[in-house]
């Protein structure tokens, strides 16, 4: 099916009883696109998702994913699309075979098709050695490259994808982004929930940022880090010097969000700045334990957007 916007929301709205979770969500996902979709904890991220995925239904608001609206034709979207969230349910006494024949079936696959497939995906996610075995004996990486193998079982034309690389080692993450390269590669469009700014950056074409219900900010990532202007200067000192360093930085950029103990300004004219700095915080006998300068990232577009640093930007 030929669609302008695989995935689309105008004013979408979810409420629990007197809690506004959603307040107004617009979107519009290019097809072929991988667009990551970021937010603080409760910030209305997950409920998006569920909502797009048929599994809660709007208050307000519409939404189409693949060319259907997830209200009227939830059985036409849930065809179309791949799921993978953080929370699925999988029998541990089930084998990865198993499980890949179970979901092939519900989706209405033929015996042939499934022997083809199930084959096929396993040994692309690097479980065939693996398939006989039952999944309470898999690793945290097994389970989700077995979760995207079932997402991926009818051939999907989105897939969803829930914080993927939660809990995974470096190898393990690296191995699931060049998996999910390749799809997207292929012709999938993929929406990616997300806490690794590092992920986002690596594999979004673009990013949203959600705060309180809304989207905050939009856009490719290297114009957003543009758009921040200052590289960021991030200072730690012993807790005794930390109001008379704050009151040093303040004459050379404005304050920006950073974690407890930590001070963060924007350095105007960035590295040229860096010894007038040092030499103002000597000055002062200000006692510096560690000082970094960083070019503009998506942890200081989510800090602008929200006014907070992203659960897991420093992992």
């Amino acid at each position: 099916m030929e669609m302008d916007h695989p995935i689309k929301a105008e004013g979408l709205k979810r409420s629990f009883g007197d809690v506004n979770a959603v307040v107004g969500v617009d979107l519009a996902v290019n097809p072929g696109e991988i667009y990551g979709f970021l937010g603080p904890n409760g910030a209305g991220k997950s409920t998006t998702v569920r909502i797009l995925t048929t599994l809660l239904r709007p208050t307000g608001g519409w939404a189409t994913v693949a060319g259907f609206d997830v209200q009227t034709q939830p059985s036409m979207v849930r065809r179309s699309i791949g799921v993978a969230l953080q929370d699925a349910a999988i029998d541990p006494l089930m084998t990865g075979n198993e499980l890949i024949r179970l979901q092939a079936t519900l989706h209405g696959l033929t015996r042939n098709t499934i022997a083809n497939r199930g084959g096929e995906l396993l040994e692309r996610v690097g479980l065939t050695q693996a398939a006989d075995r039952r999944v309470g004996t898999y690793s945290g990486g097994m389970r989700r490259r077995l979760d995207l193998a079932l997402a991926l079982i009818h051939e999907p034309a989105v897939l969803f994808l829930d914080e993927p690389t939660t809990g995974l080692d470096p190898t393990s993450r690296m191995n699931l982004w060049d998996e999910l390269r390749r799809l997207n590669s292929e012709g999938t469009t993929i929406f990616l929930t997300t806490q690794y700014l590092e992920e986002a950056d690596e594999l979004a074409h673009r990013i949203a940022i959600i705060d309180n219900g809304v989207i905050v900010e939009e856009g490719q990532p290297n114009d957003l880090k543009n758009a921040v202007g200052s590289p960021t200067l991030r200072i730690d000192v012993a807790m005794p010097y930390l109001e008379t360093a704050r009151e040093v930085l303040c004459r050379y950029g404005e304050s920006r969000p950073a974690r407890q103990g930590r001070l963060a300004i924007g350095l105007e004219n960035g590295a040229s700045a860096l010894a007038n700095v040092v030499r103002a915080l000597d000055d002062q006998g200000v006692e510096v334990l560690h000082m970094e300068l960083d070019a503009p990232s998506l942890d200081d577009v989510f800090a602008k957007a929200t006014g907070r640093r992203l659960e897991g930007a420093e992992a």
